[in-house]
């Protein structure tokens, strides 16, 4: 400050004097100084948004990436039937605390990801259809294909995984029961030739409503004593009834029952994939989801910073393909070779 006074004075400027200030000085001095008045660290809400909506969407490809490689072993390990996908699935049901880690990361990042995925969709525009001049038109860029790919697989993905979740989860999800220190997992399957020898080689009991029918008949009105341990073992015996007949049959279908959660899972997956229909949807589902998953890896790491250069950002997209399409194919293996290649007969 002092260098500065020193050069005012050495140019000829009074200090003495007092300089009447102008009305276009003292707007400009108002401005200034209400520009100065900003908070330091804050950040737009938009930036915030799509920095979280890009790192859940990140945490979303490494489940994505878990779950495909989990789904692929019902079907790339022929002639182990499907022993990898129990053990798999049989861990995942063990874990502790598994509601909570369901909720907190898996149902919370995807319902973060999800609604601010929708607001994107709403204002944004695709750029790479043919226009007659009122909106943007580049169509012979490759990545704005992308970027209106990007957008569509989002509408298919959104029908397609509740659709995925209703089914598996609550729809056809094992039911469970206990009798003394053993647990049940049971799934409705249809009949089809190959079943009875798949079920022999994985320990499953298949019954029939008539078969149901007739246990139950056979089960007591009440305890044979009321010993507390018979009291218990038959209000078990009674729930495993119930549970057999929660699922109605109809004529061509049994329930099969299994004495571990992911061998109920397995044969859960190779009754859906027997349906042209769901081979389709889940084809469609499983396209989508390894597009929308490594397009987006490539962005997010264009949005962050890890790859500015154009050079560093083409050898990032080749890398993105190559996994995209490998986890394409684990996932269509287990789709098109849980039933029609592995489990067959």
């Amino acid at each position: 400050m002092q260098d500065f006074e020193s050069e005012s004075f050495a140019m000829g400027v009074d200090h003495s004097q007092k300089v009447k200030a102008t009305p276009i000085a003292t707007a400009v001095a108002r401005v200034t100084v209400q520009s100065m008045n900003f908070r330091p660290f804050s950040l737009p809400r938009a930036f915030i948004q799509k920095r979280l909506h890009s790192l859940t969407g990140l945490w979303l490809v490494a489940f994505l990436i878990l779950h495909l490689l989990a789904n692929s072993q019902a079907a790339l390990l022929v002639g182990e039937d499907g022993s990898g996908f129990v053990k798999a699935a049989n861990d995942i049901r063990t874990l502790p605390y598994l509601p909570v880690i369901e909720i907190a990361l898996l149902a919370v990042p995807f319902a973060i990801h999800i609604y601010w995925g929708i607001c994107a969709l709403m204002v944004s525009e695709p750029n790479s259809l043919r226009s007659d001049g009122a909106k943007p038109s580049l169509p012979e860029y490759p990545h704005n294909h992308a970027y209106t790919w990007q957008r569509v697989t989002s509408w298919i993905l959104l029908l397609l995984i509740a659709a995925h979740v209703i089914q598996m989860r609550f729809m056809e999800n094992p039911v469970e029961a206990q009798l003394g220190a053993e647990k049940f997992y049971m799934v409705r399957v249809n009949r089809d030739p190959g079943l009875e020898s798949v079920a022999a080689r994985l320990g499953v009991k298949l019954l029939d409503s008539n078969q149901i029918e007739k246990q139950e008949k056979e089960l007591p009105q009440t305890p044979k004593s009321d010993n507390p341990v018979d009291a218990q073992l038959y209000s078990q015996q009674r729930e495993r009834i119930e549970a057999l007949k929660s699922r109605p049959l109809e004529k061509n279908q049994v329930m099969a029952v299994a004495n571990n959660f992911g061998t109920a899972e397995l044969l859960m997956v190779r009754e859906t994939f027997k349906l042209p229909s769901m081979l389709l949807l889940y084809t469609v589902l499983v396209l989508s989801a390894c597009f929308h998953g490594f397009n987006g890896l490539w962005t997010f790491l264009i949005t962050w910073g890890v790859t500015m250069s154009q050079k560093s950002q083409n050898r990032m997209y080749r890398i993105s393909l190559f996994f995209m399409g490998l986890l394409a194919f684990m996932g269509l293996s287990a789709i098109w070779g849980t039933y029609w290649i592995s489990l067959r007969v």
